[in-house]
């Protein structure tokens, strides 16, 4: 098994407190669809499909994006195979959708401004006119006080995960993952590696701005403006 493998096998453990409920009722709340079985919507960096699985449940029409593998393995079992592996920086589709959501910090996996912009041009190729572009990132407060140089540990019966970050600049977290997987004898140990870099608002307004109009952007799953110590910001933006 590879690492990243070892990753989306625990992945949905790892994320119990994601609130995914919440999360779900959140952003289709930005919908306003009568129809839902007619509203599409592309779910980019979809992980494990645990959100697009419950918007799927709610009616609408999803589709999960994403470029790995082993996590499209499992969401594919949760969306009956409406799964798509693919870059984030670069996907087309021949039909459009009415709404791109990107959630728990997926576009912060992205590492330069070019990336990011890359994304967003794609993510707009993909939408019909005046399509909902709805996502989450982690912001620069988060890296800079929250994660920094912190380790976290998970110690469950069949597995041991240190998670350590390093901080690389103001903008980039380098994340290292280290499972320590019981195989019934001892353990198996894989490694994960990764960074994450985030932008200020204003800088990801910049980056939006050829292609979307921002309506909002939100505190963490509120309708309250985002804070100097807030940890995740929503964007709510529209197809220009």
């Amino acid at each position: 098994m590879s690492s990243y493998g070892v990753f989306a096998l625990f992945y949905d453990r790892l994320t119990q407190n994601a609130d995914y409920k919440v999360r779900s009722d959140y952003i289709s709340g930005f919908f306003n669809s009568d129809k839902k079985e007619d509203f599409k919507v592309l779910d980019v960096g979809c992980g494990t499909g645990t959100l697009s699985k419950l918007l799927k449940d709610e009616g609408y029409d999803v589709t999960g994006l994403d470029s790995s593998e082993e996590m499209l393995s499992v969401a594919a079992s949760k969306l009956n195979s409406s799964v798509v592996k693919a870059d984030m920086r670069s996907f087309d589709f021949e039909s459009s959708f009415d709404a791109c959501i990107s959630t728990l910090d997926s576009i912060n996996h992205l590492n330069t401004n070019e990336d990011w912009k890359a994304c967003f041009k794609s993510v707009y190729n993909s939408l019909k006119d005046g399509g909902l572009f709805i996502f989450d990132v982690n912001t620069v407060y988060k890296h800079k006080y929250v994660l920094a140089d912190n380790t976290f540990v998970f110690d469950e019966d069949d597995f041991f995960l240190s998670w350590d970050n390093e901080i690389i600049d103001e903008n980039t977290v380098r994340i290292i993952l280290d499972f320590f997987v019981f195989n019934g004898k001892s353990y198996d140990r894989y490694n994960e590696d990764f960074s994450e870099t985030a932008y200020t608002e204003d800088e990801i307004r910049e980056m939006l701005s050829e292609y979307f109009e921002v309506i909002s952007v939100y505190d963490e799953l509120t309708k309250e403006p985002p804070k100097e110590d807030s940890e995740r910001i929503f964007f709510i933006c529209k197809r220009k």
